[in-house]
């Protein structure tokens, strides 16, 4: 639209010049002729005329981005009408129109606070913000342009403040979720008040002074430490209780095996063997020399040879 009003601004002032100036020419005593530029008065105010109505005109004239809303103002003040995007027309000399930018915008700020405990926290938090379009008029008429410095700022820097001394320190790390979404709920509450929406919040991680952080790295260890002991602890009472309970089941095993020893258990056991020798007897009669001869004996247990 800007390079639209350069060319028409310089056409309308060509003109102005060729209504002010006419080029002729006259004879000369030798019979040359020789050019001449004759100055028109009339031409001259019809030009300034003409000027002056183009920027009138260019000045009534514009355009509204993207992503973009205009507030009309009648000699200053805020009337109350918004433009959406487009080609707009005012009334020349009455009204001026202020360009708003309602795309999400984003704000980084570093924050510092004291938790719970009394401990020093700082973070960096990145908001990702809007302006609601129905409200560019009032926000252009009780901020101003620098409402980022006026209400972003101090939205985040008193949010940060109030939802960390919600928390102590070693809260921060191990519930840092809800310390995050403390924080976003603060800051959505506080930007809504003033006509702007919150899209988004980052939070880098909470920085602590030295001192704590070795203070949580001890710990951390000595809790490693502990776990790392109650564990072997476990596996030995663990490996104990399985040496006692095969223990009890050889135990078990023994006197279910004694108690199913009967009298009539033994004699099959013993008939068994007996059959089992005489099945191995090869018929020959064992003899025995007492010294008046040899005495035959059965000997049905002896392997044969």
């Amino acid at each position: 639209m800007f390079a639209i009003k350069i060319v028409l601004f310089i056409l309308v002032i060509v003109a102005a010049v060729a209504m002010s100036v006419k080029v002729g020419s006259v004879e000369s005593r030798s019979g040359e002729k020789r050019p001449t530029v004759n100055v028109r008065i009339g031409g001259i105010i019809a030009g300034v005329i003409m000027i002056i109505l183009m920027l009138v005109l260019l000045g009534s004239v514009g355009q509204v981005g993207a992503g973009k809303r205009g507030v009309v103002l009648k000699f200053g003040a805020v009337t109350g009408r918004v433009l959406g995007e487009g080609i707009y027309a005012v009334t020349p000399f009455v009204n001026s129109v202020e360009i708003m930018d309602v795309q999400v915008q984003a704000y980084v700020s570093q924050a510092a606070a004291v938790s719970k405990d009394m401990q020093e926290v700082d973070t960096k938090v990145t908001l990702n913000y809007y302006i609601r379009p129905a409200k560019v008029n009032k926000i252009y008429q009780t901020l101003g342009r620098d409402f980022e410095d006026r209400i972003v700022k101090p939205s985040i820097q008193e949010s940060v403040k109030a939802s960390t001394a919600s928390f102590t320190a070693e809260e921060l790390v191990t519930k840092r979720a809800d310390a995050k979404r403390a924080i976003e709920k603060s800051i959505e509450i506080r930007l809504l008040v003033h006509g702007l929406v919150m899209e988004t919040v980052s939070i880098t991680d909470f920085e602590f002074t030295p001192s704590f952080k070795k203070a949580v790295e001890d710990k951390v260890v000595a809790q490693q430490q502990v776990l790392t002991e109650q564990r072997n602890l476990e596996k030995i009472r663990i490996q104990k209780e399985q040496a006692i309970a095969r223990a009890q089941a050889e135990a078990e095993s023994l006197r279910l095996q004694k108690a199913e020893i009967t009298p009539d258990l033994i004699k099959l056991r013993q008939i068994e063997v007996e059959k089992a020798a005489i099945d191995k007897w090869n018929g020959v009669m064992a003899t025995y020399d007492g010294g008046s001869g040899p005495v035959p004996i059965m000997d049905v247990f002896s392997k044969s040879r």
